[in-house]
């Protein structure tokens, strides 16, 4: 009997939104607005003015107000939706992009030149990598591809020396930076906080795009430049201010002003000799098949993933995107969205395993009691749960508020939880008793809302001390490890 050929997995059409910054484009911008329609792959068009002086918005509110009459004319499919926004002060290319961004409603958000430099028949080479899953953002190379016209020397030379400090400081291998044609999964713009006004706005989004761990892919690109007299704008001054944005990307993550949860992550997960210490204590207590709750940007889980089988999860969406891309290339870790003060998703309620891993997760819960008592579940008989959360109810201050805590814990307490959930607890102890005065001074003293970067660094220091603490025993501690064992009788909730 012949074997019937495995049938081919549909993957739905991803949808794009082609956003055009314009300023000044009176003479190109229809004929450039024309071939982007024609392409099939164009689902949006987002045109934002930045205030033109040349009669540009004019032309195009024209063209609006009576239902764009010459991107129809020899169009042979139907018209993408189009949306005209401007700006009534000029504020910039980046400001402009940021603009079109808030507007698009696709999976995939495409950026395009409104001059005649960029060939919109290379939307299909830029959206296959994407479309098929290999990756999150998709640049077009100006410098791997041909044909190309061939102009300035200097302006080639200064592109290319830009790329290469946009490389050194994100660690990636681009060969075109500055590129205008920037494909971008939609979930990966949102999560973007973007600040440049004028031409930084290149390597502002190729910085985010590496602190959140996108897969970058590049593919070649036609490209016809032009001269400065043909209406070229870029110059020396926006070099120097696309070097500034990349120092400033570099040293600072934007996110952590607004967010001081994404500021204590980022900060934590920095901390190598740190987070190897704190997995050198609970290493003894880790069999071969994990469930990490809580997995966060995968500090841990990179910890674990020599173990046989690893399911890494957390509640929050984007950090399971970050952690699927991380680990995607290891079969024994698979990453899941899971919440625990929900019911237990398929996929996880029916398996057991031998340790589930719970680290700095149960004070974000409202129901701690309900929440051990469903992990307890997912144990085979002599399973074990290991947890750590914050101690000691008198240092909960405004660090704790803002990162969601609904509590610090008291001694004994948590063991007294797990005995409620019918566990058999094997230890409790106390871990980093030297930083709860920091701790103190910052969340009940200064009132700060997360932990400074530099404090943060110098207890990455104090690993020593920590190891010294935990042979001594001490009585009291930044956090608590409790280790609890599920009994053999015991039977699932």
């Amino acid at each position: 009997m012949s074997e019937q050929a495995a049938e081919p997995i549909l993957v739905p059409r991803l949808t794009l939104s082609v956003v055009v910054p314009v300023y000044n484009e009176r003479a190109t911008i229809l004929e450039i607005l024309r071939r982007v329609v024609a392409r099939p792959e164009v689902d949006q068009l987002v045109v934002v003015d930045d205030c033109s002086a040349d009669g540009t918005h004019a032309l195009l509110a024209e063209e609006e107000a009576e239902g764009w009459p010459r991107l129809r004319a020899g169009l042979r499919r139907e018209l993408p939706e189009i949306v005209l926004l401007g700006h009534e002060v000029n504020r910039g290319k980046g400001a402009a992009l940021c603009t079109g961004f808030a507007a698009t409603t696709c999976d995939v958000i495409l950026t395009q030149d409104a001059d005649l430099e960029y060939d919109p028949a290379d939307y299909e080479k830029l959206l296959a990598p994407i479309q098929d899953g290999r990756a999150d953002a998709v640049y077009g190379s100006r410098f791997a591809g041909y044909p190309r016209r061939v102009l300035y020397f200097w302006h080639s030379l200064g592109n290319k020396l830009l790329t290469l400090v946009s490389n050194m400081l994100t660690d990636l291998n681009l060969t075109d930076m500055e590129t205008g044609y920037k494909a971008i999964r939609r979930d990966f713009v949102e999560r973007m906080v973007l600040r440049s006004q004028r031409f930084g706005i290149e390597p502002e989004i190729t910085a985010k795009l590496a602190r959140l761990r996108a897969r970058i892919y590049e593919v070649p690109i036609s490209y016809s430049g032009r001269s400065y007299a043909e209406g070229k704008k870029i110059g020396w001054k926006d070099a120097v201010s696309a070097v500034w944005t990349m120092l400033r990307c570099a040293l600072v993550d934007d996110r952590e002003v607004d967010d001081p949860l994404h500021a204590t992550l980022r900060r934590m997960s920095a901390l190598d000799r740190y987070n190897a210490f704190l997995f050198e204590t609970i290493r003894p207590m880790i069999g071969q098949r994990v469930l990490e709750v809580g997995a966060g940007t995968g500090t841990m889980t990179a910890f674990l993933a020599d173990r046989d089988s690893v399911l890494a999860t957390d509640y929050d969406a984007q950090y399971v995107h970050q952690l699927d891309r991380r680990f995607e290339q290891l079969p024994n870790v698979r990453v899941q969205r899971l919440d625990l003060e929900g019911e237990m998703p398929e996929g996880i309620r029916d398996r057991r395993f031998d340790t589930i891993v719970c680290l700095n997760v149960l004070e974000h819960v409202a129901d701690d009691r309900g929440a051990i008592a469903r992990l307890a579940a997912l144990l085979e008989p002599g399973g074990r749960l290991v947890v750590l959360v914050p101690a000691h109810p008198r240092l909960f201050g405004t660090m704790d508020e803002a990162v969601g805590h609904h509590r610090r814990y008291g001694r004994g307490e948590m063991s007294r939880l797990m005995n409620e959930a019918g566990l058999e607890v094997e230890s409790e102890t106390y871990v980093n008793a030297t930083s709860t005065a920091g701790w103190y001074l910052n969340g009940r003293l200064l009132k700060r809302r997360a932990v400074p970067g530099l404090q943060a660094r110098f207890a990455d220091m104090l690993v020593p001390v920590y190891r010294m603490e935990r042979r001594m025993g001490l009585p009291f501690g930044l956090s608590a490890i409790a280790v609890a064992r599920r009994r053999a009788e015991a039977r699932a909730a």
